[in-house]
Parts: C-alpha cells; structure tokens; sequence
C-alpha cells in the first residue's frame, strides 16, 4: 500500500506566471505613482496660487491703508529740500497718519512712505523720520513679485486723470490755493498669473 503525500496536487508558480504577476504589479505600481504625483503635482499648484493670491490681498490692504490716510504734510529730503505731501509718477511717496505706537515712544504718529517697482518686485519704504538727515535710510519691505507693469494715476477733478502728482497748472483764480492732494489714485498693475488689476483707492478731503 503507497503512502499518501501530505502535498499530493499541490504544485507552485512557474516561472511564466511570476513574471506575468510581476508584470501587473510593476504596471500598478505604476499607475498608481502617476496618479499620486499628479495629485500632489496639483496640490502644490494649488497652495503655491492660494499663496499669492494671499500675498495680493495683503499687498492691497497694506497700500490702502497707506494711501486712504495720506495727510498734509510735507517733509525735508536728505538735501533739505521740501517734498510735497504726495508726490508720485510711476512711484509713489506720501506721509500718511496711523502709525502705531503702542510703547509710547517719544516720536509722530506721521510717517513717510514709498511704493516703487523693481525687477517686477513691488516693494514698499518706510522711514524712520519725517525729515531726513543725510544718513536716513528707509527699511525696505518686499510684498509682492511676478508684476509685470504698474502705472499710477492722480485725480486731480472730474474726470481729470494726471500721470504725476504735484501738478502745474494754469489756475484761473491766482488767488486759488493750488491742490495739495488728489482726489483719488488709480493703481493699476499687470500680475504675471492674475492679469491686469485695477485697485481705486479715494483719499480723504
């Protein structure tokens, strides 16, 4: 009488079926590598426009504030020559109120500041003093890249657009106080990813 064996019909892969299982799962593998980098691929898009999108409306709120709190004062460049309260052409320069002092420092609530395009980096300046000595430096605040072009303009009446401010004109009345500020500025900037924007900001009267 034969002895069963306790692996009678039992028998393992042959070579074809390992490769061809091989196969599939190198394919899976795969597709499912692909798949997860496209996600992440969009992911990262995703969070990388949401951060300029952020960047933009901080840019935004920061150049309001500057501008909507513009006040009449003129300051003393390092030469000593008097700036008008506002000046601007393709920059812009203004002395603007609300600058917090929570510390009680002995200084202005006043302050100077600038807005300028550089290498399509749109950075801001802020000085320390009103009147500048010659050894006043503003500190420099980057806030927004990839801006393609950035134009200014100055409402000096209705319907009245000026490229730069202050502006010469023929007053018929000699006896007229010349505008000391607009009335309002038009920024307009091209974003490289969020096209052109156009950002109206009125200024207090």
């Amino acid at each position: 009488m034969r002895r069963l064996s306790g692996t009678r019909g039992m028998r393992g892969f042959t070579l074809l079926e390992m490769l061809i299982a091989l196969a599939i799962f190198g394919l899976l593998a795969v597709m499912s590598y692909s798949g997860l980098s496209s996600v992440l691929e969009q992911q990262f898009r995703t969070e990388a426009e949401a951060d300029e999108l952020a960047e933009l409306q901080k840019t935004y709120l920061i150049m309001q504030r500057d501008i909507e709190q513009v006040v009449a004062r003129p300051v003393r460049d390092e030469l000593g020559e008097e700036l008008a309260p506002l000046v601007g052409d393709q920059t812009l320069e203004l002395t603007r109120a609300g600058w917090s002092n929570p510390l009680g420092y002995p200084r202005s609530t006043l302050q100077r500041v600038a807005w300028s395009l550089e290498d399509r980096q749109l950075r801001r300046y802020v000085w320390q003093v009103l009147d500048r000595a010659q050894d006043s430096q503003p500190v420099e605040q980057l806030l927004m890249d990839n801006i393609e072009y950035m134009q200014i303009r100055y409402l000096l009446a209705a319907d009245e657009w000026q490229e730069q401010w202050p502006v010469r004109i023929q007053n018929p009345d000699p006896d007229a106080a010349p505008a000391v500020l607009p009335w309002a500025v038009e920024v307009t900037i091209e974003h490289e990813h969020f096209g052109p924007l156009v950002w109206l900001f009125q200024l207090p009267r």
